[in-house]
């Protein structure tokens, strides 16, 4: 039983962390993007071609069971595209995310920070008002937050401001809850709660399990395999996995092998 996990970045990194947590024994491979980074500001045509060659390159040489698309732009633009062309189950952040956000709100006011392509995508904002029309939901493009994560300025000043900059208009109108919608996000959580202390925050990594549960298989060998590949190798990039999954194994990819 393999778990394929890819993202455009490190930041799926974060739902990779947790699935570890929950599939001690599972073979679990994931594949970060980082050549072609961000995918938020892309078309939604690049976006499906991006994320087929990812999961193509994760079934053809590992053999997986079941696919999380840890990058919310991917969900947003390609998780139908993906569920057509792929013959093994599909998961997306955007719908666990949604579900929560609807089961944690008291006040029924919901923000939302996302990439670009996200928010333009009003993926959350539709799946949200699809479990509970009476949520107010307010939404906040964030695209400064995925690069300062991916050059590793967690604690710096410049992303202390940027998470201000972003949620501030948010909490002024009275939420209750925060979607981080992007996988990179809840690397900066600790931020974000010393500011915003009151703020319930959504991440869909903690979501996702039950809906990986319902698909994989209970009959195959496991042997509790990991391996992180990159289509690209960085300082930045290596000093946030060992933050976030310590000494897995880290291999590069050549992008002509993906694409």
């Amino acid at each position: 039983m393999a778990i394929g996990v890819f993202d455009s970045g490190i930041g799926g990194l974060t739902v990779f962390r947790t699935i570890i947590k929950n599939f001690k024994d599972t073979d679990l491979y994931y594949l970060g993007d980082t050549a072609r980074v961000p995918y938020g500001n892309k078309s939604k045509d690049t976006i499906c071609r991006y994320s087929l060659e990812c999961s193509n390159f994760l079934i053809n040489n590992y053999q997986i069971d079941c696919l999380v698309i840890a990058c919310n732009t991917a969900s947003s633009f390609a998780l139908d595209f993906l569920k057509s062309k792929l013959n093994i189950p599909v998961i997306g952040v955007v719908e666990p995310g949604a579900q929560l956000a609807a089961k944690f709100t008291e006040n029924k006011k919901v923000g939302i920070i996302g990439t670009i392509g996200t928010i333009k995508s009003n993926s959350y904002y539709n799946a949200i008002k699809k479990i509970d029309n009476k949520i107010e939901i307010y939404q906040n493009q964030s695209p400064l937050l995925v690069p300062l994560v991916e050059e590793g300025r967690i604690e710096h000043e410049i992303t202390r401001l940027a998470v201000k900059e972003y949620i501030a208009p948010l909490v002024e109108k009275g939420i209750d809850t925060l979607v981080l919608g992007c996988t990179h996000y809840p690397v900066l959580k600790n931020i974000i709660e010393k500011i915003y202390p009151n703020l319930k925050l959504v991440d869909s990594s903690e979501a996702i399990i039950p809906y990986i549960v319902s698909c994989l298989p209970t009959d195959k060998r496991e042997e509790g395999k990991r391996l992180i590949l990159t289509t690209d190798e960085t300082e930045a990039f290596n000093a946030l996995k060992h933050r976030l999954v310590g000494d897995i194994k880290l291999q590069k990819v050549d992008l002509k092998e993906i694409i």
